[in-house]
Formats: C-alpha cells, sequence, structure tokens
C-alpha cells in the first residue's frame, strides 16, 4: 500500500502463551514462555497475551518477567471481572512500558447461568469491574465472552456499558466457533453503527475454529470495521484452536487487492516462530497446514512441477521466502514427472543423457510405488544402481524368499543368463545365505564374498536398504551396490551386480592372462 492511515491498520494481538497454552499438553516452561515472547515482540506482533496471572504463581511470574523484558509489544493480561483478578493482572503487567489489563465475563444466556446473575446483576458488575481496570491502567480490553450466541439488545447494552466505564477495545469473541463469516462482518458493523462511543474504541475479534472457520470469520470481521484480530502461532487454542496469526498475517499481505488493510508483522520470521511454538508446546503442525505445513510449499505432481520449473506463480501465491523458507520443495513421489527427476538429478550434480535418464525413471517409479516419499539419498543410490548396466550377462528376473522360526531359509531365484533363463532353489541360515546360494547354484564361480554391508538410506520403516557387497576371484576385486525397500531383494542385485563386473574385468584381461599384471585402473 502506498498510503497507509491507521484506519486502515490491522492490529495484530497475539494469545499463544495464554489461550494456546490452555490447549490440552500444551503447558510450556517458564523460560520457552520467555523465548517465545521475545520471537513474538521481534516479529513486530503489537499486543502479547501473556498470560492468566491469577491462575497460578508460575503463569504471575511469567507474565511478569515478560512484561519487564519486552521492548516493543503491549504486554496484556487476562482478568475475570472480579477485583482480585484484575489486581493480580495489573501487579503482573504494571512493570511494562505498555502494559494492557484485559477483562472479560459471559454474557449469553448459558454463559450467565454459571454465576447465577441477572442481566442487571451482569451490566453492573461489568460496570465495576471496567472501571476498577481503568483506575489502574490506562489501555483496558474488555470482552463479553459468547458474544455470538448473546442477544442482541443485551450485547449492545454491556458494550456501551464497557466503552463509558472507560475500556480502549472491545472483543468480540466467537468463543466456541460458532458464527459464519457473514454473521462476524455484520456483528461488528451493528455494534460500530449502533452503540454509542463505538467510533472511538477499538474493535477486535477473537474466532475459535470449531467450525474450521475462524480465519474467514477474523477476515469478515475486519471487512465490518474490526481493527484488532485475536490470534495464535498455529492456531494453537482451546479445542479446534483459534485464528491461526500466520494465516491472517498472510491474507492481508497476499490479497491487498480486496482487503486493502496492512500489518507491522515480519513474515520472514514466521516458519522460525511456528517451528519453534511447535517444539515447546508438543504440537506437531499438520503437514497440509496453510503457510506454515510442510506440503504447504511442495509440490509432487508432475503437472505441478513442470509447471513450478518454467514459472513458480503458476502454482504459488506467495514466495517461501515471504514467510522465511529458501525456496520452493518438489518433493518426488509416484505422482512426479521426467522434468522434476532431471531438474532433481540437476541439484545433485549428475548430468544424464535422455537413454539414462529414462532407465533412473524408470526404476524411480519403481520406487515410488512402494515409498511414500523418496529423498536425494534415494535418487543418488537409483544412479548408482544404473551404472555399469546395459551390458549384464547375470539379470535377476524373480526372487521369492521364505524364513522365519519354523527351519532354514528356502529361496528361489529365477535368472536370466546370457539370455537364457534359468531357474534354482537352495536353503540357507537366514534369507540372504539362501539368495547367495541361489546364485551361485545357477552361476558356479569361485568368488570370495569379502564384504557385506547394509544401510538405511532414509528413516522409517519403508527405507530403502543400501547393500554393498565386495567380492575377490584370483586377485581380482568387484564391488555391487543396490538400494531397494526389500533388503534382500537388494542384496541379490547387489551380489549379482559385483558378478557382472567380475565377469566384464575377466573378459577385459583375455585368456590365458594373469590377473595380479592387470592394473587397478585398467581394470576399471
Amino acid at each position: 500500500m502506498t498510503d497507509k492511515t491507521q484506519k486502515d491498520r490491522v492490529w495484530i494481538f497475539d494469545t499463544t502463551l495464554r489461550d494456546g497454552e490452555q490447549s490440552p499438553g500444551a503447558t510450556m516452561t517458564h523460560a520457552e514462555k520467555l523465548e517465545i515472547a521475545e520471537l513474538l515482540d521481534d516479529m513486530g506482533v503489537d499486543i502479547i497475551e501473556a498470560g492468566f496471572p491469577i491462575a497460578s504463581e508460575g503463569d504471575f511470574a511469567a507474565v511478569s518477567e515478560i512484561a519487564e523484558r519486552s521492548r516493543n509489544a503491549v504486554i496484556c493480561g487476562l482478568a475475570r471481572a472480579q477485583i482480585g483478578d484484575i489486581d493480580r493482572c495489573w501487579d503482573a503487567v504494571r512493570h511494562a512500558a505498555k502494559p494492557r489489563i484485559h477483562t472479560f465475563i459471559g454474557t449469553s444466556p448459558l454463559h450467565r447461568a454459571i454465576p447465577n446473575l441477572t442481566m442487571d446483576e451482569m451490566a453492573e458488575r461489568i460496570h465495576q469491574t471496567v472501571t476498577h481496570a481503568r483506575n489502574l491502567c490506562e489501555d483496558v480490553q474488555w470482552s463479553p465472552m459468547d458474544a455470538t450466541r448473546t442477544e442482541w439488545d443485551y450485547l449492545a447494552r454491556v458494550v456501551e456499558i464497557a466503552i463509558k466505564a472507560g475500556a480502549s477495545t472491545i472483543n468480540i469473541p466467537d468463543t466456541v466457533g460458532y458464527t459464519a463469516p457473514v454473521e462476524s462482518a455484520d456483528l461488528i458493523r451493528r455494534l460500530i453503527a449502533e452503540v454509542p462511543g463505538a467510533h472511538d474504541v477499538i474493535f477486535a475479534t477473537h474466532c475459535h475454529n470449531d467450525l474450521g472457520m475462524a480465519t474467514a470469520n477474523s477476515l469478515a470481521a475486519v471487512e465490518g470495521g474490526a481493527r484488532q484480530i485475536e490470534c495464535t502461532i498455529n492456531g494453537l487454542g482451546e479445542r479446534a484452536g483459534n485464528t491461526a496469526l500466520e494465516e491472517v498475517v498472510m491474507a492481508l499481505k497476499v490479497r491487498g487487492d480486496i482487503m486493502p488493510f496492512y500489518t507491522d508483522i515480519d513474515t520472514r520470521k514466521i516458519m522460525h516462530i511456528s517451528r519453534r511454538v511447535s517444539t515447546v508446546s508438543g504440537f506437531p503442525v499438520q503437514f497440509n497446514k496453510a503457510i506454515v505445513g510442510k506440503n504447504a510449499f511442495a509440490h509432487e505432481s508432475g503437472i505441478h512441477q513442470d509447471g513450478m520449473l518454467k514459472n513458480a506463480e503458476t502454482f504459488e501465491i506467495m514466495r517461501p521466502e515471504d514467510v522465511g523458507l529458501s525456496g520452493t520443495s518438489l518433493p518426488l513421489g509416484k505422482h512426479s514427472g521426467r522434468a522434476a527427476l532431471r531438474a532433481k538429478l540437476g541439484e545433485l550434480g549428475y548430468e544424464v543423457g535422455d537413454n539414462q535418464l529414462k532407465d533412473v525413471f524408470v526404476r524411480f517409479k519403481e520406487l515410488a510405488d512402494r515409498k511414500k516419499e523418496v529423498y536425494d539419498d534415494d535418487i543418488v543410490a537409483l544412479v548408482s544402481a544404473t551404472t555399469d548396466s546395459g551390458a549384464d550377462r547375470l539379470q535377476i528376473v524373480s526372487l521369492k524368499v521364505v524364513c522365519g522360526t519354523g527351519g532354514p531359509a528356502e529361496a528361489t531365484l529365477e535368472m536370466e543368463i546370457d539370455g537364457r533363463d534359468a531357474i534354482a532353489t537352495a536353503s540357507g541360515d537366514g534369507p540372504v545365505d539362501a539368495t547367495f546360494k541361489a546364485v551361485r547354484a545357477l552361476h558356479p564361480n569361485d568368488a570370495r564374498l569379502q564384504l557385506y554391508q547394509v544401510n538405511a538410506v532414509t528413516e522409517g520403516t519403508d527405507a530403502q536398504a543400501t547393500v554393498s557387497v565386495r567380492l575377490e576371484e584370483d586377485g581380482v576385486i568387484a564391488t555391487g551396490q543396490s538400494a531397494n525397500t526389500d533388503t534382500v531383494v537388494a542384496s541379490a542385485m547387489a551380489y549379482v551386480s559385483a558378478l557382472n563386473r567380475l565377469l566384464v574385468r575377466r573378459d577385459k584381461m583375455g585368456p590365458g592372462a594373469d590377473s595380479r599384471e592387470i592394473s587397478w585402473k585398467q581394470l576399471n
């Protein structure tokens, strides 16, 4: 925007340390709260709701220290509509450069029934407690909890009372995530239009995500005139969570054409704080979560990857760098195409011709059908597996292994040897031993196994195993390597690959040659 005005500014109120921490199991330590508060302050959050000081000594201590250490943000504490709560809250935030007291009470019929107050009795309590908070602190926020299920006439009445008592921010919570965007906008618009004094305060919105509409409801409220959004990092919060800070901030940034509002949040720090909050709270971010999910900037489909390689704007409405990522991810999987595979090979330092790419691509597709995701190390292993193939005299056609606690393992192996099919069955101490014996039954040889090594290329039970085999025959050494999600299959392929290399090197030496006179360079 070129002409920014305060009327167009949206204040970001983060309640990760209060509402976010109320998620069952998301409790943070004192040090973690201080760390997150510092990150929020550095990112440019306008108001940090640091906690609920009356709730515990730990909460009071955290809010107090955050208040003392904060540099830029308003530091806010939450208090029920009780004098003791408000006093305790003030004691916690009073040393902040910019302190705020946030006091609330449930105003819907369901919530009024809990303290058993009449409408008039609740109205009087609101007047008394907001007045008391205003006498302590210049910046007072008031919330009618469950506002979206409160009768319109009563909601308008108590909002007016809170404004007259000194509240400078009126927050309208959708406490149970019940409302819809059109209702959210209309409610704010009507309050501003009809409540006396409404034009002199800031209206805020606090939306829960029970029906998956928290972000939409918050943005709709801004359209209706709200200028403060209450949110949390990663949408953390009670039940299904809250409006996610990263979603509303990026929505305002990306759709400035239809929402000409702005915030001063440094969006480049979003991903870092998202991951840190996930770590300290113990709540992992779902892979497909907007903005911060693992897959938010990842493209596996061949059509999408081809488009991304030509022009990133074809499938991305924002740059990953805008939220602190180094770039787009093109994870390889069964939906990927040749363009993405060639790009990945180039990134890994492999320049392949069309024929080799075709061979690697076939192997890649076979692997991708067995694995959820193909990693860089998988690709390296696939390229290595294609080396020296093409003139192989020995090729595996099929392998079936039976093993377990009932007896010796048995391997049935079918191979193509110099263009002829052959099959053999062998028993062994285990599946690999049985397989190697089956290979020797089909292709008798004197090669001695010097090395047999298995490594998992990547993580997980579906990880590819890379098997390395080293054989020695008459002084000639050859190695074979293969990768497969089936360790026994990888072992057989590595063993046969080493045998093929022995055959190639034997042919190089010619009949009657002494292998000890052949240099390593000549053999390779």
